[in-house]
């Protein structure tokens, strides 16, 4: 169980991911084709992702085991800002951060060996570090340029053709939570978070592998969406850096109980029934939906009956242009970057 503890300034600095984090989607996914569950979601990625990969993954897969600890120096709190961004805070990374983070993780003994994670997480003594790692952490900062071609070319194969898929879902949440925050303040939008978070204010529950405390000590704390997360949140283990949580998606997770289906690059994404998307009602419906609508909203805007609304929603959502997610006993529909491009008329941004 993993438990955050917020004070009143904290709840007043919580805040949201503006977009995808390009290094923990790239550093999760990694988990996910490690990970033969979830094939209805992932199954097809899988396969079209070993099929790109011809580049050395070794030493990614050296620095991320399949379960538990991963150094905190791969996913720096600037890859929020872009994933050049995250690429030049993760090249300045310190030669004594790096051998204390790998030599965490060469620790795998204890209690926390049970979890998949090395027992230096959980409190345990130094352990010797294994040779694969050895030799990383001697050489210091002279490997990095090593592992950022690795994580370049890891990214290219496994999470660039799906940006466009990830930001949708990513956007999904966020005006689900806005509205959260807009509905009942920082409260609602802890509430409102996915099963796996609880909100029993003031301490954020989380399942999570081992027992943890995590005190925001007037921090506040981003809120990270991801689609390549699964099942359990993910966070920093250095207490000191800026708290950060990532958790899994409430859309991604509503697709992965759906109809099952995988995510698709963003040229298949194009071509798949874009063709039913003609006609005069249906661009005023995807207008209408603006920066997020319910399905009653969206009949009121466009000026359809429910049922109408409700249909045209339908269409668009699988031409990839509206992304829909659940909230109580409403849905609310957004417009997916595709959408907007249509819209405006341009390309999708990068």
């Amino acid at each position: 169980m993993l438990r955050i503890h917020f004070t009143g300034v904290d709840l007043a600095r919580v805040r949201m991911a503006g977009r995808p984090d390009a290094l923990w989607e790239t550093i999760l996914s990694f988990h996910r084709l490690r990970d033969r569950r979830d094939a209805r979601l992932f199954g097809e990625w899988r396969t079209e992702t070993r099929s790109r990969l011809n580049s050395e993954t070794r030493l990614l897969g050296a620095l991320i085991p399949s379960r538990g600890y991963f150094p905190d120096f791969l996913t720096p709190v600037e890859g929020q800002y872009g994933w050049d961004v995250g690429l030049d805070a993760l090249r300045g990374i310190r030669p004594e951060r790096m051998r204390r983070e790998l030599a965490l993780l060469g620790a795998g003994t204890g209690v926390g060996a049970a979890f998949g994670m090395p027992s230096a997480v959980s409190g345990g003594a130094d352990a010797p570090v294994p040779r694969r790692l050895r030799d990383f952490m001697e050489g210091g900062t002279k490997h990095l340029p090593r592992l950022l071609g690795e994580l370049r070319g890891y990214h290219r194969a496994a999470v660039e053709p799906y940006w466009t898929h990830i930001q949708a879902q990513i956007e999904a949440e966020r005006a689900a939570r806005g509205r959260a925050l807009l509905d009942g303040g920082a409260d609602e939008l802890l509430a409102s978070l996915p099963p796996m978070l609880r909100w029993r204010a003031p301490v954020l529950e989380c399942d999570y592998p081992v027992d943890r405390d995590v005190r925001l000590r007037g921090r506040g704390l981003l809120l990270q969406p991801s689609f390549f997360c699964r099942r359990t949140a993910v966070t920093l283990h250095d207490p000191e850096l800026p708290p950060v949580l990532v958790y899994p998606a409430a859309a991604q997770l509503a697709s992965a109980s759906a109809a099952g289906e995988s995510i698709r690059p963003l040229e298949e994404q194009r071509q798949r029934t874009l063709g039913k998307l003609v006609g005069h009602t249906r661009s005023v419906v995807l207008r209408a939906i603006g920066d997020g609508a319910t399905t009653s909203e969206l009949a009121r805007r466009a000026g359809v009956s429910l049922a109408s609304a409700s249909q045209h929603a339908c269409v668009m959502r699988e031409a990839g242009l509206v992304t829909t997610l659940r909230r109580g006993n409403a849905v609310l529909h957004t417009v997916t970057p595709l959408g907007a491009a249509l819209l405006k008329g341009g390309a999708v941004a990068s």
